[in-house]
């Protein structure tokens, strides 16, 4: 089993109106660390070559943590092709760079395909970055590009919600 391949797992960042390009990154080291899984309940079926994890499950890989209910792995020649998250809702927090504010964020499924470097959440997803607040059931990152796409462009009733908080202002 090699769960190795998890690089940049969450390194969600602002979204605005459905699309936004953002400076904030992953730690440069954490797709060189470990993924540590702890959870209640773990089965590895080689023949299917997928591992599952139940019960409070907690991953972490560098400054990328996080909580959810199952954990799904699905490997394609021993490295990990797709892990799947669940939750009511599972919850990420992530360190874009030393001294920045931690990335949260929630959703009921995660995707996260570590050779596409591609995150995808679905289903009541919200990402908190900074003075922002963002809402889909669809959000989508490449990691890579640092491209974010929110919505699902193919339907008017599926709405993206940013909220913007006023930053505080310095005292003189």
């Amino acid at each position: 089993m090699k769960p190795s391949k998890f690089c940049g797992f969450l390194s969600l960042c602002l979204l605005l109106s459905g699309l936004y390009e953002t400076d904030a990154y992953a730690l440069a080291t954490d797709a060189e660390q470990p993924i540590t899984i702890d959870s209640n309940t773990a089965t590895y079926d080689d023949k299917a070559a997928v591992s599952i994890y139940t019960g409070d499950v907690i991953s972490i890989q560098g400054s990328i943590k996080v909580n959810s209910d199952k954990l799904v792995v699905h490997f394609v020649d021993g490295d990990a092709e797709k892990l799947v998250f669940t939750g009511n809702p599972a919850h990420f927090k992530q360190t874009p760079s030393p001294g920045k504010e931690d990335i949260l964020g929630d959703a009921l499924i995660g995707e996260y395909y570590p050779k596409k470097n591609l995150l995808i959440l679905k289903n009541n997803a919200t990402v908190k970055q900074g003075n922002g607040t963002y809402k889909s059931d669809y959000i989508e990152y490449d990691i890579t590009t640092s491209l974010v796409k929110a919505g699902d462009t193919s339907t008017d009733s599926k709405r993206v919600r940013v909220t913007l908080q006023p930053k505080a202002k310095a005292k003189k």
